[in-house]
């Protein structure tokens, strides 16, 4: 496929008024989709939109929406919703498009453009293509005429709707009273319905990362920043703390001592209970190249398969699909369960890790560490230009180094896909021997740069 303008690995993301996330763009992508996706009949079309806390998100949210109105297609507007919601709902609403406004973990400056098919997943590669050739006409093309142009309406009861959603994720027959929990909703998405949600189910709730600005989304908060998470767990002598991300398809886990829980261990705890309730399909589960041989080893030991993908829960659940599997997910927090939502879900991943504290009667602390991770060692190197990766040289290097770690680990050596990076992750049983093949890979990856 041939390189594309706009889209990226996960939508259209960049700083904020700034090419290629501005309005015009914007406007481009609602036109452009709209007449993609209203083109199979006559019919009205539904397109409903999300957004997280981001100052630029009243920016771009109009202009998205007299794209969209301009070629016929009415819209539904949900105001503050994570990333997860806006998916499930375009499905349950019979929506032909699901549009959230939001640039994930990242700062306020930046923002994004994610959509979503009827049937609740992300865009494929072809699809985007094609909405990228359309992005590149006239604005004039394709245009309705004055009687066919869309409606545009805010759906107030849009937050109420996902957090019965939520809520039906949870078994009946459990409730979270008696649990103090902290919740951090990075100044994001979630802001509303994560704390709502919690409250209803019995928690007592203790909610940081609630107070909205525009600017403060994912500021030394949430997912990404764990240590406020780890200092209100302390003083408020928490159960368990869970920090979402800005648009809450992310999530880490704080047990009662402060001690985080990674992606890798969430995702065992969920396929050891599943597992136990014959709930687990596929297997096994799907990780990324980054997750930890530790979890690998866990799953093996179990009888079940750790199947990996490239990097990025698209890859994730695609592999899923494929394979038939319910759980799947990265290292970095992205909980994908197929059986409650088409992409990661932060609430619905935390509410499983809630509801196995509540069955077990054990201290988050006795769960969280389901398996040893083996020392893992990463190291980025910039380069200036050329190809370092395909120097005979750098591949020297990565050979020795699974030479000698002799099937008792395992080296990643991968081009970054937004920076001249050459990322090199390696993990063993032996992490001085880790550290020094990480150090030999980057210097042969310097000294190449360097010629």
């Amino acid at each position: 496929m041939s390189k594309r303008t706009y889209f990226g690995t996960d939508g259209i993301r960049g700083q904020a008024n700034a090419y290629p996330m501005t309005a015009e763009v914007a406007l481009r992508v609602g036109l452009a989709a709209g007449k993609l996706f209203r083109s199979t009949d006559d019919r009205r079309h539904l397109v409903v939109i999300g957004k997280d806390t981001r100052l630029s998100g009243y920016m771009i949210e109009p202009a998205l929406v007299a794209g969209f109105a301009s070629v016929g297609m009415d819209v539904r507007l949900f105001g503050p919703l994570p990333t997860p919601a806006v998916a499930v709902m375009t499905r349950s609403m019979r929506a032909d498009l699901g549009v959230m406004i939001s640039a994930s973990h990242n700062n306020f400056a930046d923002n994004g453009i994610k959509l979503f098919g009827p049937d609740g997943y992300k865009l494929s590669d072809e699809m985007e293509a094609q909405i990228e050739a359309f992005m590149d006409e006239g604005l004039q093309e394709g245009l309705a005429g004055p009687k066919e142009l869309g409606r545009v309406a805010r759906m107030d009861e849009a937050q109420a709707r996902y957090i019965e959603i939520v809520k039906a994720t949870l078994p009946r027959a459990l409730r979270l009273t008696g649990l103090r929990v902290v919740i951090d909703c990075a100044h994001g998405a979630a802001y509303k319905v994560a704390p709502t949600a919690l409250y209803e189910l019995g928690a007592e709730v203790k909610e940081i990362g609630v107070s909205p600005n525009g600017y403060n989304i994912n500021d030394e908060c949430g997912s990404t920043h764990p240590a406020a998470l780890v200092s209100a767990v302390k003083e408020y002598r928490a159960d368990i703390g869970i920090a979402l991300d800005g648009d809450a398809d992310r999530i880490l886990v704080c047990d009662e001592r402060g001690q985080i829980v990674d992606g890798d261990q969430i995702m065992a705890l969920i396929a050891q209970a599943w597992l136990s309730q014959n709930r687990l399909r596929g297997g096994g589960v799907v990780a990324t190249v980054m997750s930890n041989l530790g979890l690998e080893r866990f799953m093996n030991e179990r009888g079940l398969t750790l199947e990996r993908t490239a990097v990025g829960d698209r890859a994730v659940m695609a592999r899923m699909r494929q394979g038939e599997f319910n759980l799947g997910g990265e290292a970095s927090g992205h909980i994908i369960m197929s059986d409650y939502a088409t992409t990661g879900d932060g609430l619905i991943a935390g509410l499983q890790v809630l509801a196995e504290l509540v069955r077990s009667e054990k201290p988050m602390s006795a769960l969280a560490r389901q398996f040893e991770p083996v020392p893992q060692r990463l190291e980025n190197v910039r380069f200036a230009r050329g190809k370092p990766l395909e120097h005979p040289t750098v591949q020297a290097a990565i050979t020795d180094a699974e030479f000698r770690l002799n099937g008792s680990g395992r080296v990643l050596v991968r081009p970054s896909g937004t920076e001249p990076l050459i990322r090199i992750m390696a993990e063993g049983d032996d992490e001085k021997l880790v550290r020094q093949v990480v150090r030999d890979i980057a210097t042969a990856v310097k000294a190449v740069s360097a010629d």
